[in-house]
């Protein structure tokens, strides 16, 4: 299964930025990959914080515009919304003292967790430096 990034989503939503094009293909390569593909929770709400934001580029998305953005991945694009799996937060603090993460990269992390929880095996991002779990490759697929 297909994990796509925060960015990717807010690229194929906002059309006046560069990237629009690009990551609507990679989330449509996704989707018709046959492998599946799903959202975590965290980036859901990290989205909605982007598009909606009061300074956001070119102006914000009405609340509308940003929930039937998510609704048409899920109900035309076959994309599922991933939730934390049992014992999470445990999970989550033991993996981040492992792997010495510290300050924001924690929140790569939730979403990582997320995604490998519910059955990813890569995640699409543009993050270089996207802080991963074991087990779950990154890749770039806007280059």
């Amino acid at each position: 299964m297909i994990a796509i990034d925060t960015n990717l989503l807010v690229y194929a939503h906002r059309s006046g930025v560069p990237e629009h094009a690009a990551a609507r293909a990679a989330i449509e390569r996704a989707a018709n990959s046959g492998r599946g593909w799903g959202i975590a929770a965290p980036c859901l709400a990290e989205f909605w914080s982007v598009v909606t934001h009061p300074s956001a580029t070119g102006r914000p998305s009405e609340p509308g515009e940003a929930q039937g953005f998510v609704r048409s991945l899920v109900e035309d694009g076959g994309a599922r919304l991933w939730r934390p799996g049992p014992g999470f937060g445990r999970r989550l603090l033991q993996i981040a003292a492992d792997l010495a993460v510290s300050g924001v990269r924690i929140f790569d992390l939730q979403i990582a967790l997320t995604a490998f929880d519910n059955g990813a095996a890569e995640l699409w991002t543009q993050d270089r430096n996207f802080t991963t779990v074991p087990g779950l490759a990154v890749e770039h697929p806007l280059n």
